[in-house]
């Protein structure tokens, strides 16, 4: 399959539930316990987060036919698999210049549900606990005040100031749940990675602009891996429904920025995650 195949595959999926009103990274991944897992534990990354958010399976681990059959399991007959994205970079020769350089290998492959799997040993079953709402959120503000970032309170809007390098946030109490104020804080946290200082993205730009629509979906997506992480849920927020027609023009003129967002979003949340203290945080997955 080539290469552009396997990125409008992918783009065509997250346009399709973009235009049905879903957004693949506002799913909450609270009710299984945090981000999706490979089989082996460690958590997916990227667009597959999402690709596998659009599944509608609601369980954890994910597993190719191979893995489950190698630990003694068997994906039920008729069952669908998930297709997810395989990455590796590939060092290959300029024609013209006769130059290395590393591109970018892309394929797809097929994942399964662990609710799709007969016979998984009892460790991938085990019962998800929810943990207390007071101590997940205490546990996700020690989170964000590990990282570091100047934040200011005060004010009717939060936003992000790249010649100052700050965040401006509503007081706490002006939300209507904790977990959107730790949301809209870890979305004006992702803008604040693009700094020079820190990964350089490009922040120069004016509302209505294609780069600004690319920037708003880098921390929308980011601000989802980082919640998701801590098992808080990602709510939307009511300023980004504007944001949508401006993020399907992207999408459809360019079948690679939906992946190349995805992995400048995953690219940031780990930088705050390597910023912050994440040893003293008990649920950061």
């Amino acid at each position: 399959m080539k290469r552009t195949d396997t990125y409008q595959i992918v783009t065509n999926k997250i346009i399709a539930a973009l235009e049905a009103g879903t957004r693949p990274w506002q799913k909450s991944w609270t009710a299984i316990g945090g981000l999706p897992l490979r089989a082996n534990g460690q958590p997916y990354q990227g667009i597959n987060v999402w690709l596998l958010g659009l599944s509608g399976h609601a369980g954890r681990y994910w597993f190719t036919y191979k893995q489950a059959q190698e630990v003694g399991a068997q994906v039920r007959g008729g069952e669908k698999g998930t297709q997810i994205v395989f990455f590796k970079p590939l060092k290959i020769e300029d024609r013209e210049t006769k130059i290395e350089k590393t591109i970018p290998l892309i394929r797809l492959y097929t994942v399964f549900n662990q609710n799709q799997i007969d016979g998984l040993p009892e460790k991938y079953n085990a019962e998800i606990k929810d943990p207390n709402p007071d101590a997940r959120d205490a546990e996700a503000q020690r989170f964000f005040d590990t990282v570091g970032f100047d934040t200011r309170h005060g004010g009717g809007r939060a936003f992000y100031v790249p010649s100052m390098d700050y965040v401006q946030m509503p007081a706490f109490e002006d939300f209507h749940s904790a977990e959107a104020y730790y949301a809209t804080l870890a979305h004006e946290y992702v803008h604040m990675t693009g700094h020079e200082s820190r990964l350089d993205r490009n922040l120069k730009t004016g509302f209505g602009t294609k780069n600004y629509a690319k920037e708003e979906l880098v921390a929308e997506m980011g601000a989802a891996f980082i919640c998701g992480s801590l098992g808080i849920s990602a709510e939307p927020r009511e300023d980004h429904a504007s944001y949508l027609a401006s993020w399907l023009k992207i999408l459809k003129d360019d079948n690679r920025a939906i992946v190349q967002a995805a992995a400048a979003a995953q690219k940031a949340a780990d930088y705050i995650f390597k910023t912050a203290d994440v040893n003293s945080i008990k649920n950061v997955a």
